[in-house]
């Protein structure tokens, strides 16, 4: 079954919960386009972590902030996938609530660590990537609960399988799976 309308679909979530690789699955099944914010910003000025580096995070934020404005102007129903700190900007966040539809892909420390310990380029990581990564979570958890009009679980589930419950949920009104 097609999403509705030409609303986008916005995920959000913490930095490798998966949002970039759900939202392929999600435009590839709907036939929809798919923006990733983060590789935006790559794409015009390099690497997130020589960003960081280089000019500093409020920089970067800046420039996310511009990407996501971006992302969500085109036209089409989108398949958008922000960076985990793009919430983080009041602009976005009143975005965020004019009209998109936005979903929280909650996850939790052990279904993100193989991952975010293989993968050597996440500034904000950089010290203690468990103990960062779970300050971030408490951080910022209240703030996607906030922006998310559909939350899912995600946690030790597939790409497909999330796929599977935001299309349902988005499709036939079924609520995520519980917890």
């Amino acid at each position: 079954m097609p999403l509705p309308a030409e609303q986008p679909v916005v995920l959000i979530g913490l930095m490798a919960a998966g949002k970039s690789a759900v939202g392929r699955e999600l435009a590839a099944r709907h036939g929809r386009p798919f923006v990733d914010t983060d590789q935006m910003v790559v794409d015009r000025y390099g690497p997130i972590a020589d960003l960081f580096v280089s000019r500093g995070e409020r920089y970067f934020r800046e420039v996310e902030a511009r990407a996501v404005a971006e992302a969500l102007a085109a036209p089409g129903g989108s398949i958008v996938s922000l960076g985990g700190g793009a919430v983080l900007d009041p602009g976005t966040r009143q975005l965020l609530a004019r009209g998109p539809r936005v979903v929280f892909l909650d996850t939790d420390l052990a279904t993100v660590l193989p991952r975010i310990t293989r993968a050597g380029h996440r500034p904000l990581l950089a010290e203690d990537p468990a103990g960062r990564w779970q300050a971030l979570a408490d951080a910022r958890r209240p703030i996607y609960e906030a922006l998310a009009e559909i939350t899912i679980d995600a946690r030790g589930a597939s790409v497909p399988e999330i796929a599977d419950r935001i299309t349902r949920t988005l499709t036939e009104g079924e609520a995520p799976d519980a917890r």
